[in-house]
């Protein structure tokens, strides 16, 4: 057998490290909160077309000069569109915004092609949907997970997805980055990636508890997270190169998005090594919680 790296050597340090991270998640999340987008807080969205292309940051400078400093100035399909959000219900502010940049930029003609409001009343149904849709969706991996496997691995597998879920809303929180519909689709997307790198540990300890018949829980779990860390750090890696690309390149309207998952998928490949196993540990995961003790008499029986 290939060296087995001791991973579970360090669990200690690893749990103070995950205890740190979650409080601290948790208190900038009680006292900062978090910084909720248009999308959840209301306000106006306007739509303007320029005749020829126009760069987002003399628009932001303009928008500021004007006295919109708090403008969201995103670019929308062509180099001639733009989307700018801000905060307000007033029904003349996007004309209001189309006269001011008119007057600074008189050479490149600005013409305004929708305006939509969204009420602080729909931003704040959309902030209670989904948030209940993240406690759903924990709610039905453990009942997967429970099912697939036993009840123990969905524990170690809601702990681990609410680790990654605080962790990636506790960095939001704490530098106060601006939390929209874009970012909450990427912690959901985060959730369904830990989860995959968790099941593929969990199917390998499940298996060795066969194979290994007298390795006891921690070991196997060395064992096991040595055999598919290969497959771990490939996918991880892969992923991460992926998301940097759309941190570089994809602008300003998916900066939020892809620094979710960039955070997301550092710490679930962490916790899919160190609290889903450390919760197998802490719950005495034992042979007979998932092979009865007559099958596996049977089984040996079998063996010529």
């Amino acid at each position: 057998m290939k060296r087995v790296i001791n991973f579970m050597g360090i669990r200690r340090v690893a749990f103070a490290v995950t205890l740190l991270l979650t409080l601290v998640s948790l208190a900038s999340l009680a006292v900062r909160g978090l910084n909720f987008g248009l999308d959840f807080t209301g306000g106006t969205l306007i739509e303007l077309n320029y005749e020829r292309p126009v760069e987002l940051s003399s628009v932001r400078t303009k928008l500021g000069a004007a006295g919109y400093g708090d403008a969201l100035v995103q670019s929308f399909g062509a180099t001639t569109d733009v989307l700018v959000r801000l905060q307000g219900d007033d029904p003349q502010l996007g004309e209001k915004v189309a006269s001011a940049l008119r007057q600074s930029a008189s050479d490149n003609p600005v013409t305004v092609k929708r305006v939509e409001y969204v009420g602080p009343a729909v931003g704040e149904e959309l902030r209670d949907q989904g948030g209940l849709g993240m406690l759903l969706a924990l709610g039905a991996i453990l009942v997967y997970v429970a099912f697939r496997f036993q009840w123990k691995f969905g524990c170690g597998a809601v702990l681990s997805l609410f680790h990654d879920v605080i962790v990636a809303l506790g960095v939001f929180s704490f530098f106060q980055i601006p939390f929209d519909l874009t970012v909450l689709a990427a912690v959901l997307a985060v959730i369904g990636y830990s989860l995959n790198d968790t099941i593929v540990v969990f199917d390998r300890i499940r298996e060795n508890f066969r194979l290994l018949r007298k390795v006891e829980l921690v070991e196997n779990i060395n064992i096991s997270t040595t055999q598919t860390l290969l497959r771990t750090v490939a996918t991880s890696v892969s992923t991460l190169l992926a998301v940097l690309a759309l941190m570089l390149f994809g602008g300003e309207a998916l900066w939020g998005f892809s620094l979710a998952l960039f955070i997301g998928v550092l710490a679930g490949t962490y916790s899919s090594v160190y609290i889903a196993n450390l919760t197998l540990i802490w719950l005495k995961l034992t042979r007979d919680d998932l092979i009865p003790a007559a099958v596996e008499e049977a089984e040996t029986d079998l063996r010529p």
